[in-house]
């Protein structure tokens, strides 16, 4: 009779071995013979080590990891108390390091620590966007992740990956735009840069939550195929592409089933069809139950918890109804991507300097290239440092009277900056760097006749103005509102009266209407700058630094249109006494749907101006017919025809056959070219239809899978989604993969 073979991994083996040298060992030995714990050889790999520190735990301390508890930050010194609940506390015992987490929108703020230490306040999220430079969006995470790691603290609460789909939400400044790819590649070279520094980054929120209106209440209703081709993409291409370690599950109901909840995208789609490897906490308030949420995949309860507690963990294990291999598992997870990270190699224990020169630095320049040029009415643009003899500036304090951070609002805290530039401060510098003399006045509004008055006084106007968007809160509609008492719209257009030279220049977090658009020569659209504000903007008007932003946003013509056009997509209709958001405009959100119907937006997605012109011409595409696996390369030249140097954004657009029943084009690819006067490129740009984003295929939702189709694609070439100068075709033949 054949012997049978016992198999044992290695795994077991060493834990075997660690126990049997732990039984051998007298009472006075055994604590030195613990603090020689086989998970902290970094020779094993993330998950081996995983598994050998799961099985070494406590039932007591395996439930104690699966919540976050505010508790004073007693080894942090001067980190005090965690207010905040974002605090797991470490095991010393096993050698688990506390787990600190942190926020940053704009940059790190709204952690661990009371108070906040300082960090550099960056442009908001989707004023880096709005620079359409991957070199920058590295830039934004490396601070990201090295300020995080500087306070004390390991996981933070970026990138935002939502979609704009609503230019009203509230939250819109925290995110990448309405595009998914677009919004997708600044996940992935965000989430890169953070975690270079040893920190987990949290991708949120999971998924479909694109306004604030009854965000913890709500219902959603969005169709598979319309969830995987916008909402989900570009967490697929931050997983995929980026290794994001962390998924935060949003507050809303995805038809009818609350998103930390939810086995179809928590576990069907990140884990089985994404093969996520990471974890899923939720969102504060976020976790509504104990036994579904883990059953569906979420694996940590947000602060304060009230459904992962000792008590009702433990009342689930007793009844059966959870079992100890789902707590090891949620713990796997976390643990994973803490060994892969070296959090527990590295811990933290301490402070570190940050450099904020140097982080002040690279904040102005994302400043100076997130803003867009949306009008220069005959060239006002840029001033002249040596004929402008006296400037005025012109707005309420919130915005003209102080640099303004993400985050600008009562229930948003904005960044803690070492220091910021006001507008006039600004202008101050970047006049004496130009050796001008000329004088600068400021004038709150409070008073619109005596602003208009140093307006019609003075050779030239600036106009600040902006919004309040803020997390928990939808704005009520697209217009400025009134601030420190200031009716913003009625300032614009009599400051635009007395002085035909009026540039307005725009602070606000999402797409605003604009009344008086045809009253004034220039408008500057800036977002929420950061710090470094009063700089960025003045190099920009004095044409220091040429604009070359894009807006990744569409600015609507008027209050309803696109996904807002009707109260059920937004902000909702009451259903069975649940808001419930229809998402009824399917895939034919932001510029998509301008282009599905024909209408003309106030400025179109990927719009921009310059100081100087740029030229498309000779596209050439090859192949020109694929089996639709193989990379496709679309080149193209451009040349700086103006008399400056400057950078242009050439993007790369694809139209699928007429059967597939998509819109009219979408964004596949996109490249940011800086050019001297004269000066021109030969550019390539490649269309991978095996990558992340899917550019030629399809969602099947019957089959589950991503699916090309045969037939004619258009492939379109030009600087906005509206304004296309090269165009050219491609036939995808799936038989030739036979």
């Amino acid at each position: 009779m054949k012997k049978r073979r016992v198999m044992i991994s290695r795994t077991k083996i060493v834990i075997i071995a660690w126990l049997v040298a732990i039984s051998a060992a007298s009472p006075a030995q055994q604590t030195p013979a613990l603090s020689v714990r086989p998970w902290m050889n970094s020779t094993f790999g993330p998950a081996e080590r995983a598994d050998l520190l799961i099985s070494a735990m406590t039932a007591e301390e395996k439930i104690q990891q699966i919540a976050m508890n505010p508790v004073a930050n007693t080894s942090i010194h001067g980190c005090g108390l965690s207010r905040n609940g974002r605090h797991i506390e470490g095991i010393r015992r096993l050698g688990i390091p506390t787990v600190r987490m942190t926020n940053a929108p704009a940059g790190v703020v709204g952690g661990d620590c009371d108070p906040n230490p300082p960090a550099t306040s960056l442009p908001d999220q989707l004023a880096a966007t709005a620079s359409w430079d991957r070199r920058l969006w590295s830039s934004w995470g490396d601070i990201v992740g090295n300020e995080t790691r500087a306070t004390a603290h390991t996981i933070v609460l970026t990138p935002g990956i939502n979609l704009g789909r609503i230019p009203d939400n509230g939250r819109n400044f925290e995110y990448a735009g309405e595009d998914p790819f677009l919004a997708g590649t600044f996940a992935v070279e965000v989430t890169k840069s953070i975690q270079r520094h040893g920190v987990l980054a949290t991708g949120k929120h999971f998924v479909g939550n694109e306004q604030e209106t009854d965000r913890t209440t709500m219902n959603v209703v969005i169709d598979d195929r319309t969830l995987h081709e916008l909402y989900l993409l570009p967490f697929e291409m931050a997983i995929k592409d980026g290794d994001l370690a962390a998924v935060m599950c949003s507050y809303p109901r995805i038809n009818g089933v609350y998103a930390c909840e939810d086995e179809y995208t928590l576990n069907t789609v990140l884990r089985k069809q994404w093969g996520f490897k990471g974890f899923v906490m939720s969102d504060r308030g976020a976790t509504n139950s104990t036994v579904p949420s883990i059953r569906a995949g979420n694996d940590l309860e947000f602060a304060n918890p009230k459904y992962f507690t000792e008590a009702a963990i433990k009342e689930a294990l007793a009844s059966g109804q959870l079992n100890m291999d789902q707590i090891d598992t949620m713990l796997k997870r976390r643990f994973y991507m803490m060994f892969k990270f070296g959090q527990f190699d590295s811990p933290v224990t301490g402070f570190r300097p940050i450099d904020f020169a140097r982080h002040g630095q690279s904040s102005r320049e994302m400043a100076e290239q997130g803003a867009v040029l949306l009008k220069n009415k005959d060239g006002l643009l840029p001033f002249s440092a040596a004929s402008v003899r006296s400037i005025a500036i012109i707005g309420p304090a919130t915005f003209a009277g102080k640099a303004v951070m993400g985050g600008n609002g009562p229930r948003s805290v904005p960044v803690q900056s070492s220091y910021t530039i006001s507008p006039e401060k600004g202008l101050q510098n970047t006049l004496a760097s130009l050796g001008s003399a000329a004088s600068v006045s400021y004038n709150d509004a409070r008073d619109i006749d005596s602003a208009a008055a140093l307006a019609a006084g003075s050779d030239v106007a600036i106009v600040i103005v902006g919004d309040r968007s803020i997390e928990g809160r939808d704005r009520p509609n697209l217009e400025l509102p009134t601030i420190d008492n200031v009716d913003q719209n009625a300032l614009v257009s009599a400051i635009a009266k007395a002085n035909p030279r009026t540039v307005v220049v725009l602070k606000n977090g999402g797409p605003v209407l604009m009344p008086w658009l045809d009253k004034v020569t220039a408008v500057l659209e800036a977002w929420y700058p950061g710090e470094e504000d009063g700089n960025a903007i003045a190099s920009l008007l004095f044409g220091v630094t040429n604009p070359s932003g894009k807006l990744p946003v569409t600015f609507p013509a008027d209050e309803r249109e696109a996904a807002a056009s009707t109260p059920s997509q937004w902000p909702g209709l009451p259903v069975n006494s649940m808001r419930t958001a229809t998402y009824s405009e399917g895939l034919n959100m932001g510029y998509r749907w301008y282009e599905a119907n024909g209408r003309k937006p106030t400025f179109p997605f990927g719009y921009g101006l310059s100081y100087t012109s740029f030229e498309l011409s000779h596209l050439v595409v090859t192949p020109r017919v694929t089996d639709g696996r193989a990379p496709i390369h679309v080149q193209f030249s451009i040349r700086n025809t103006g008399s400056r140097p400057g950078a242009e954004v050439p993007q790369l657009y694809v139209g699928l056959p007429s059967a597939a029943g998509e819109p009219p084009k979408r964004l596949v690819a996109f490249d940011k070219i800086t050019l001297a006067p004269g000066q021109s490129k030969r550019v390539e740009l490649t269309i991978d239809p095996t990558a992340s984003n899917h550019p030629l295929s399809i969602w099947n939702s019957s089959g589950q899978r991503w699916s090309t189709l045969n037939g004619q694609y258009q492939v379109y070439v030009g600087n906005s989604s509206a304004n296309i100068s090269l165009k050219g075709v491609l036939a995808v033949r799936t038989a030739l993969q036979r």
